[in-house]
């Protein structure tokens, strides 16, 4: 590579998977680099008393011109040569790091991929975008600007309250995006993110410790809301009317196929054709909330999603109107529904829930309930119960009664016969 110049710099361009670097032939050690973004930094590389590799930032490229930022290259690395540290002196520095300045820190490490979380693995994307959410919504406005290294955790509680009692409140975003009116449940879920990203943080010496450890989270409130027998019918009833009307059938489709399995909203909705085998009575998730699975599905379930139209060739059981995506607006739909039937507080997560309660009334186990969820139970991981005999018996038994009351049946109230080889009596074998 040849000294580093302007022409030199505007010439480089950005990769989208990986960050670019040109090294300086004048200065050893004095480079540029340039982020998938597009921002390109002037940066020092060289080794520190101890044999270690570190990196120093020296500024972006535009508040620093090549020369300015080699002149800064040659002290720094002369400091070096002298037994000096300038990245660690400048990581002793953070001590001063603001609340916000972490965040940022935080979101920027994760979104990298440089960041695991519990499963030992980068952060996924949609829990990037609760954690920003969250940051920008409450962390920022109530503790932004605190040093981290004064904060306490009557500071962190009292946040919690403040958010709890709706101090951070604000009214729907335009365009896409809802609004955020606090409560325990959002403040609890705060804390937690912030205790997470200040525990990174911490661990990785970017602070000097987190004061968030041992903060005590607002209990947040139980979802004993489920939809009874009476009100299955009722509400297959309104659909079967809602559809008469014109009411979208991709969305009430997803509805049925929510409450027929127990998925999530984005499992149903992000449903790829290639995933589902009629043959083993599963869909094969290469991705869901705790990571790849294998969730049986009963037979109404299964009639369910064979009764859905091609798609125009679309990847997806269930289409967005225009695009390549999927569809996203069932929510809406489910709200419309609900509202003819007059059926107050239905959710995605309510149809989920009570998804597992018929399964309850039926007579199955927790551990099968868990499976039929995805959740994970008593430690044992899902590879060896995906296909257990008794699981796929569960799902047919609890989709046929929820199926059979949105069909306007009687429910039939009795624990089903499974095989002598229960899925809760094999695994504790």
């Amino acid at each position: 590579m040849a000294k580093i110049m302007k022409r030199t710099v505007d010439a480089l361009l950005p990769e989208p998977d990986r960050d670019v670097f040109a090294w300086d032939t004048e200065v050893r050690g004095f480079g540029v680099r340039v982020k998938p973004s597009g921002v390109k930094t002037f940066l020092i590389q060289y080794r520190n008393a101890e044999g270690r590799t570190r990196r120093l930032v020296l500024g972006q490229y535009g508040a620093l011109t090549p020369d300015t930022a080699r002149d800064l290259a040659r002290k720094k690395l002369t400091a070096v040569a002298e037994g000096e540290d300038p990245s660690a002196d400048r990581h002793a520095t953070r001590a001063g790091m603001t609340v916000s300045e972490v965040c940022d820190w935080y979101l920027e490490q994760a979104e990298a991929g440089r960041i695991l979380g519990r499963n030992r693995r980068p952060i996924k994307a949609s829990t990037l975008h609760m954690d920003r959410s969250r940051i920008e919504t409450h962390i920022k406005p109530l503790l932004g600007s605190r040093l981290v290294s004064g904060l306490t955790l009557r500071d962190i509680e009292g946040m919690q309250a403040d958010i709890a009692a709706g101090k951070s409140a604000r009214g729907r975003k335009k365009g896409r995006g809802g609004r955020s009116t606090g409560g325990a449940g959002v403040a609890s879920r705060t804390i937690g993110t912030l205790r997470g990203l200040l525990g990174h943080a911490a661990r990785l010496k970017i602070i000097g410790g987190n004061p968030a450890e041992g903060v005590r989270q607002l209990a947040g409130e139980r979802r004993q809301r489920r939809l009874s027998d009476d009100e299955l019918r009722h509400l297959g009833q309104v659909m079967r009317e809602a559809a008469s009307e014109g009411e979208h059938p991709t969305g009430l489709a997803a509805v049925r196929l929510m409450l027929l399995t127990g998925f999530r909203r984005m499992e149903v909705l992000g449903l790829e054709r290639l995933w589902f085998s009629r043959k083993e009575h599963c869909i094969r998730f290469p991705d869901t909330k705790s990571g790849a699975q294998i969730r049986v599905l009963g037979e109404a379930a299964m009639d369910c999603i064979e009764s859905l139209p091609g798609g125009d060739g679309s990847r997806f059981f269930f289409p967005a109107d225009w695009g390549d995506g999927h569809f996203i607006g069932v929510v809406r739909v489910l709200d419309r529904v609900c509202l003819k039937a007059k059926l107050k507080d239905v959710t995605p997560h309510i149809l989920r829930h009570t998804f597992a309660s018929v399964a309850g009334d039926l007579g199955f186990s927790e551990l099968t309930i868990a499976g039929l969820l995805g959740h994970s139970a008593r430690r044992v991981t899902q590879r060896y119960v995906h296909l257990d005999t008794a699981l796929v018996v569960a799902a047919d038994h609890v989709s046929a009664e929820i199926g059979q009351m949105l069909d306007g049946g009687v429910a039939v109230k009795h624990p089903k016969k499974a095989p002598k080889k229960h899925l809760a009596t094999a695994m504790a074998a």
